[in-house]
């Protein structure tokens, strides 16, 4: 095993936790559908986020390529993948019993979920730095356009309870990372 690999278990341990704490919170649902009221903007953010965790541990393969393996750059890479685990928790508490329903906790922990998504679209550019300048600048306008929206319409949502706004940034976002996902793909292959 070399120092990726040994490096790459325990952030894979912990995708792999937030993506089992989505598939707990989705089988909750049908589990018990007339439990809690759902709310379909809600399950988009959970998609994303699902989708997220999935890309996100394959991209981060590219790390594979570093000459040289830093600490810091482990501590980072362990506290981005924590940041997407708080995020993918945060859609889905233990319980309930103080809210209404999903709408009602989405939009009373907007704050916390948006400034974790926020936080991990900034973080996101150091990733992608350190998978060199080249694979950075290979990304082009597009890549930088979208983090500085991303950030701003974060900063949105977490100052807004608007549902249209949530409504739009949650299937433009969900929509996005297919696309880019499958367009970076193609672009490898």
């Amino acid at each position: 095993m070399d120092l990726f690999e040994y490096i790459s278990v325990l952030t894979s341990i912990i995708i792999g936790l937030g993506i089992a704490h989505l598939l707990r919170g989705v089988a909750h649902l049908v589990q018990h559908p007339g439990r809690h009221r759902i709310y379909w903007v809600h399950l988009v953010w959970v998609t994303y986020l699902f989708f997220h965790l999935a890309f996100w541990w394959w991209w981060q393969f590219a790390l594979n390529d570093l000459p040289v393996w830093q600490f810091q750059n482990y501590i980072f890479l362990v506290i981005y993948a924590v940041i997407l685990y708080l995020t993918c928790a945060l859609l889905f508490p233990t319980d309930l019993d103080d809210y209404s329903g999903y709408e009602d906790y989405y939009f009373s922990r907007r704050k916390w979920l948006f400034g974790l998504i926020g936080t991990s679209y900034i973080i996101d550019v150091y990733d992608t730095w350190l998978k060199g300048a080249d694979h950075l600048l290979s990304l082009g306008m597009h890549y930088r356009v979208v983090i500085l929206s991303y950030v701003l319409f974060s900063a949105i949502a977490m100052a807004t309870t608007r549902r249209s706004f949530h409504a739009v940034f949650a299937v433009a976002v969900l929509t996005h990372q297919v696309y880019w996902a499958f367009q970076f793909w193609s672009m490898q292959g």
